[in-house]
């Protein structure tokens, strides 16, 4: 992302009332990108590639989740990327997934112990 779309962009995100900042490029990065800061303590890296939008959620510079890359936002405008940004899901943790469609059968129960075998033939 080139620097004056990302000020732009962060511009705009913040008269929306997002916490946006313009985070450089890191060394051997391809560009600029958005970074927004969540209200506990968390960031959002947001990075427009050629694969499209995708945010890393990190928490003091560990990887804690992401945003998966946004299907088509490799040909969104600034407007509809900013709408993206701003509407994000950040709450989803890594590797959320569908419950199978199929329940797996429950086993049966163990067999009785040695000592409940005793204790139910005195019982009896």
């Amino acid at each position: 992302m080139e620097e004056s779309r990302a000020r732009r962009m962060v511009q705009t995100l913040r008269d929306r009332n997002v916490f946006a900042h313009v985070r450089l490029p890191r060394a051997g990065g391809v560009g600029y990108g958005i970074r927004v800061v969540l209200a506990d303590g968390r960031e959002a890296e947001w990075e427009a590639g050629a694969a499209g939008l995708a945010a890393q959620v990190m928490r003091n510079g560990v990887l804690v989740g992401f945003v998966e890359t946004i299907p088509g936002s490799d040909q969104f405008t600034e407007e509809q990327a900013i709408d993206a940004i701003a509407a994000a899901d950040y709450d989803r943790p890594i590797g959320r997934s569908e419950a199978p469609a199929v329940r797996r059968p429950v086993p049966p129960p163990p067999p009785p112990s040695l000592a409940d075998r005793l204790r139910s033939s005195f019982r009896g």
